[in-house]
């Protein structure tokens, strides 16, 4: 869908939201920002650090395949904010695996955790 306005969007009744919010469940939502070491990708990025990130990549991709990250949004905007996760686990999990990230423990990211909530079943479009 193209938003164009809200006309454009499906009319929800006020039973239908109240029977959709005892839905959700928790799930936690990482913010991942720049560390004191990250360098912008280009010619200029120290190859350590693109190993790093590598990485850091590759772990990611491991854990949305275990199913525990089903949505991972890497951000590139200069903004300080390099990404965001929707985690399957708990704030305390999430503490444990992001305290294992090889961009994490090398200074090139810092990350914040937010507990949350969501539909079951919410997924990008595909």
């Amino acid at each position: 869908m193209n938003y164009r306005s809200d006309r454009d969007l499906p009319v929800v009744s006020d039973q239908q939201l109240e029977q959709a919010l005892p839905t959700t469940r928790p799930f936690t939502l990482v913010v991942l920002k720049e560390g004191s070491k990250f360098q912008m990708p280009g010619p200029g990025r120290d190859p350590d650090v693109a190993k790093i990130i590598w990485a850091h990549g590759k772990r990611n991709f491991a854990l949305h395949l275990a199913g525990l990250m089903p949505i991972v949004c890497p951000v590139a905007d200069g903004s300080g904010v390099t990404g965001v996760s929707l985690f399957d686990a708990t704030p305390e999990d999430v503490q444990r695996i992001m305290s294992g990230d090889p961009g994490v423990q090398a200074g090139v990211f810092t990350y914040d955790i937010h507990p949350t909530q969501s539909f079951p079943g919410s997924k990008l479009p595909g």
